[in-house]
């Protein structure tokens, strides 16, 4: 994928311009993100289109299971990268099924190069893990839920 770097650069000072923090354009097979990383450096990534859903009101409520009494979801506190793990090829810091307490490790969330560890807020079982080892995150996106 390659784009003309006048158009980049046009896409970035939009960005800054008007004080977002992220914009993602897509045209047929091709994408391109332009994320602020800090303060005043744009960050340009492209992006491997998805097959869009037919309805993304539907989509989006299924994949946001309503919450029961029981079942806590542990969520993103910032924008940034998940991990599972504490390093490249280690054990993952917890697996569907495991038992957690209050105040234990269960993910990284890497944000302007800072490695912010999350923990559990409550005791339970792991129920599901909502993200993919590296897949970037939204404030308040659920991580994964703890019954």
């Amino acid at each position: 994928m390659k784009y003309d770097l006048n158009y980049i650069e046009k896409i970035a000072k939009i960005v800054k311009d008007n004080q977002l923090t992220e914009i993602t354009l897509e045209d047929g097979d091709k994408a391109i993100t332009v994320r602020k990383d800090g303060v005043y450096s744009p960050v340009v990534q492209p992006v491997v289109p998805q097959s869009a859903p037919s309805n993304p009101a539907v989509s989006q409520k299924e994949e946001k299971p309503a919450q029961t009494s029981n079942r806590n979801a542990i969520t993103s506190p910032m924008v940034g990268a998940f991990y599972a793990a504490p390093a490249p090829g280690a054990k993952p810091f917890v697996k569907v099924g495991d038992v957690v307490s209050t105040g234990q490790v269960v993910c990284i969330v890497e944000a302007m190069k800072l490695m912010n560890e999350i923990e559990s807020e409550v005791s339970g079982r792991i129920t599901e893990i909502c993200v993919e080892d590296g897949q970037s995150v939204e404030y308040g996106q659920v991580l994964m839920y703890v019954e």
